[in-house]
């Protein structure tokens, strides 16, 4: 059988190769500790739980769904994103149900680029970015974030014929796999730079409710003029620990939403309206039950700073995210550096190559696993000698 060169030319998607390498070690017989994938290990709140349990006795949510989602989720969104951040959305134009942001992410390309188009894309970042990006036949242009300007891309180093051919921009903050944030002052700036360029601003804002320290993440659409072109991504997953459930949503621009919508409409029937009402209750939690989980994030993500920096990493605390990017010692390289760990130690962690060549130098550990599979963790390296390279 032939396959399409589309398809051909992809790498393994990260967390598959992650998912073998567990099951390789497992196998063996080993207990494997994973840091690898961020899918949240803390129970989907109980009155979330509920209305899905009330809801699925609904008639009318045992058949399909549309694909703009419920009015009364819309609505919802429109009023969480008000009171989080005080971002006015129409609901009927400017809110749109995805079956998790990842759908949306991936979606969204077949509506905005076609083949000789650019995509501005961060590195290292999120690969379904690029993926999207692939499939809709674009070209991507790899934005380098880096420690030294605080994994922020400088978009005053984009060359101009890439600015002219570029039809969207990625950007991702708080950030996943670097843990970094991004202020309004950026912001203004992006928004500013898309504008000027006619590019569309695709904002990932996935992370912004698991935040550390008292910090308080914010919305690209914070920025006064923003939803003249910015789509921003958003999940209940991270928030509210329901990645297995698959809802989130776009927000923004009325005609990029509209664009969404038609590839969509095209592919899929929608998230599931006993879903969308389990989500309505999700964004109605009290906000105490966010500060206690980030609190409880907090503390793994101190221990496992502690035990990184035990082996001599010189690793800075995230502020927000659900990960640890550390830097790996010298004369490793990102992979040696993963394997020797997993080799040793029976413990995975993503190299920070699985994100883009900028991304060498570095692995990253998730937040997301048990907490006695993290206290495990942590006493394996608080007693490991890293080897010579």
């Amino acid at each position: 059988m032939k396959f399409t060169q589309r398809v051909q030319q992809l790498p393994p998607y990260l967390f598959v190769e992650i998912s073998r390498r567990i099951a390789a070690k497992k196998a063996e017989g080993k207990r494997v500790v994973s840091f690898g994938i961020g899918d949240p290990d803390l129970a989907t709140p109980d009155p979330v739980l509920e209305r899905l349990a009330e809801a699925s006795h609904d008639r009318p949510n045992h058949r399909y769904p549309e694909t703009e989602g419920l009015p009364e989720f819309r609505e919802a969104v429109a009023g969480w994103y008000e009171k989080r951040f005080g971002v006015g959305l129409d609901p009927k134009t400017e809110v749109l149900s995805l079956i998790g942001a990842k759908e949306g992410i991936g979606h969204i390309a077949l509506g905005l680029l076609e083949p000789g188009d650019v995509a501005l894309q961060p590195d290292p970042s999120y690969p379904v970015y690029n993926v999207g990006t692939l499939f809709a036949g674009a070209e991507p242009y790899w934005m380098p974030l880096n420690e030294e300007g605080g994994w922020l891309p400088n978009l005053d180093a984009i060359p101009t014929g890439v600015a002219e051919k570029a039809q969207v921009m990625w950007l991702n903050y708080p950030n996943n796999p670097t843990g970094a944030v991004a202020d309004l002052d950026f912001f203004d700036r992006a928004v500013s730079y898309c504008k000027r360029n006619d590019i569309a601003l695709l904002h990932d804002a996935c992370y912004t409710e698991v935040a550390f320290d008292g910090y308080q993440p914010v919305s690209a659409l914070e920025i006064p003029g923003a939803k003249d072109i910015c789509l921003e991504f958003h999940s209940l997953s991270k928030s509210y620990n329901m990645t297995g459930w698959r809802v989130g949503m776009a927000v923004g621009n009325a005609d990029l939403i509209r664009a969404l919508f038609l590839v969509k409409s095209n592919l899929d029937s929608g998230v599931s309206q006993a879903v969308q009402q389990m989500g309505i209750r999700a964004m109605d939690t009290p906000q105490s039950y966010l500060d206690e989980r980030n609190a409880h994030y907090q503390v793994r993500r101190d221990n496992v700073i502690s035990a990184l920096k035990g082996v001599g990493l010189n690793v800075e605390p995230p502020k927000a995210s659900l990960y640890v990017w550390a830097p790996v010692p010298a004369g490793f390289t990102a992979a040696s550096f993963a394997t020797a760990i997993l080799d040793d130690l029976d413990m995975v962690v993503t190299p920070g190559t699985g994100y883009g060549k900028f991304g060498e130098g570095y692995i990253r550990l998730s937040l997301t696993l048990s907490d006695d599979d993290l206290e495990e963790g942590v006493r394996r390296l608080e007693t490991w000698k890293v080897p010579t390279a």
